[in-house]
């Protein structure tokens, strides 16, 4: 009872501990005088105004893009995550961040709270640190994890609590920065049996990255983000904290990703210049920390969605869609049917109901797919089980787990442009999400990442979904490549009945919006 009151108490239009004192901080000022800077200094002036990419889809090399950035920063490291997991390689990341707070790095960390679990709460024992500071957006007021107390505090308290920051950054020195569809955790990195979520990073170097800093700063420094400590009486000691660093030592002599790294992993390969960055000129798209309040026009700010969706309209002969949950709602829809009156081929690969890990996303845009299909666009659904590695991300022996899921977010507008970010094309990204991404001119990033499209959605790898006339009426068939023969399924094909019985029973309600 005390802890419902607690709960019903907490129920404000402000997040808890949105009183606690808070000193505003920015990104670094000086990066050209860090080693990371001076990397590419030279680049960048020799290409104006453009930014340096290169695209990273193994996921374990996201992981360790991560832990080499850390290991070479100097000054600073932001991190802003809608998830990040105290799961092995979260706790591995956690070291290489107080590694660098013991160098006298500052290292600030912004996570969402609409996600956490019980393990994530070790990580604020970093904050024993001097050198490195946590933050929590937008946070509940019960901090137990009691999934019942929380969809009750959830429902007396659904207009902040179901509004949510999706954007995944990783910014060191103000000189480098990872961006795109990835959290912080081993299924987001690949390395997870039970589950491989196949995403993406863009490394990114140049005059982009102090326009990313810029995104940063106004979300850490805004009034939804309350520091963790604020949150609750219990503040990590310094012996909490050497404990804390005991285990974490443990875990990193089981880790050895050094070896990798001289292996040819991808920021070795970047900073000896056997890798090359792609120059382009880029637009940065974003939602301010208040978004709700700009859409009313109550604060001035940015709105990534009018941006994105002016650039979709833009498309004249072909549209690739990367969408692991794709609702598009009848804005969305119109977008499409805009482009198809002009004959843009429109091709969409989301999750199917096997490799989902949100059976509501998939209940919502089961909705859509009879009249995308009609419409004319071509539709994918990727598979758990995958028939090739190509393209996915990871290993043909983590393929062979069966339990991939889609989990990057891209748009290529006519092979020559491109979107990478946190957004899905859904209700939730658009609406109830904050979320960032950058628009690169760059055909050929664009082809890069179409090519990875057509590895994904090959025959072998993805369901495609068909059309067939039953008595008058249109029916699904769900096509596809096993043992070397097209098979056709004209019943979704499931893992099992009872998790069709639950997405089928979720379709029924009217949950379009939350999706």
């Amino acid at each position: 009872m005390a802890a419902i009151l607690l709960l019903l108490h907490g129920c404000a239009s402000l997040p808890p501990g949105s009183g606690t004192p808070k000193s505003p901080s920015g990104a670094f000022s000086h990066p050209e005088d860090t080693p990371l800077g001076r990397q590419f200094c030279r680049a960048a002036k020799e290409h104006a105004e453009d930014s340096g990419f290169l695209l990273i889809n193994t996921g374990f090399n996201g992981l360790l893009a991560r832990l080499e950035i850390a290991r070479k920063a100097r000054h600073t490291l932001d991190l802003q995550y809608y998830i990040f997991r105290g799961d092995a390689s979260g706790l591995r990341l956690a070291d290489a961040l107080l590694h660098a707070a013991d160098r006298g790095v500052r290292v600030r960390i912004l996570v969402d709270d609409g996600d956490t679990d019980a393990r994530d709460d070790q990580l604020r024992i970093l904050t024993a640190h001097p050198n490195i500071e946590f933050r929590v957006f937008n946070p509940f007021s019960y901090r137990g994890h009691s999934n019942a107390l929380r969809a009750i505090e959830f429902a007396f308290n659904k207009p902040r609590l179901d509004y949510r920051m999706h954007n995944k950054l990783f910014v060191a020195d103000n000189a480098v920065a990872l961006i795109g569809g990835r959290n912080i955790g081993d299924a987001y990195f690949q390395v997870d049996p039970l589950s491989q979520l196949g995403d993406d990073d863009l490394f990114t170097v140049g005059p982009m990255v102090k326009q990313l800093s810029v995104t940063f700063d106004d979300f850490w420094n805004s009034a939804l983000a309350i520091p963790v400590n604020a949150l609750t009486n219990k503040r990590p000691s310094a012996a909490i904290l050497a404990r804390f660093r005991k285990k974490l030592e443990e875990q990193r002599r089981s880790f050895n990703y050094a070896a990798r790294l001289s292996a040819g992993e991808p920021l070795d390969g970047i900073f000896s210049g056997r890798l090359r960055l792609i120059w382009a000129p880029a637009q940065l798209v974003y939602d301010s920390p208040e978004k709700r309040r700009v859409e009313k026009g109550e604060l001035p700010g940015q709105l990534m969605q009018r941006t994105v969706n002016k650039a979709l309209r833009s498309v004249r002969h072909e549209l690739l869609v990367m969408s692991p949950f794709f609702v598009p709602g009848e804005d969305g829809m119109a977008v499409f049917r805009v482009l198809r009156d002009r004959n843009v081929d429109i091709q969409i690969l989301t999750n199917s109901l096997n490799s989902t890990h949100v059976l509501a996303a998939q209940a919502g845009y089961m909705h859509y797919r009879l009249a995308l299909l009609e419409e004319g666009a071509r539709l994918f659904e990727i598979k758990a089980t995958l028939g090739n590695s190509m393209g996915s991300g990871e290993t043909r022996k983590m393929a062979g787990y069966g339990t991939y899921g889609l989990h990057g977010k891209m748009l290529v507008f006519d092979r020559k442009s491109v979107y990478i970010g946190s957004m899905n094309l859904d209700q939730r990204s658009e609406k109830l999400n904050t979320e960032i991404g950058l628009i690169i001119d760059s055909p050929e990033l664009a082809n890069q990442v179409a090519r990875r499209f057509e590895e994904l959605t090959g025959p072998e790898n993805a369901y495609r979904l068909l059309l067939r006339d039953e008595n008058g009426r249109p029916e699904l068939i769900w096509q596809t490549r096993e043992g070397g023969k097209i098979v056709n399924y004209d019943t979704e094909p499931a893992l099992s009945e009872w998790r069709k019985f639950k997405v089928d029973l979720l379709s029924h309600l009217p949950l379009d919006g939350e999706l």
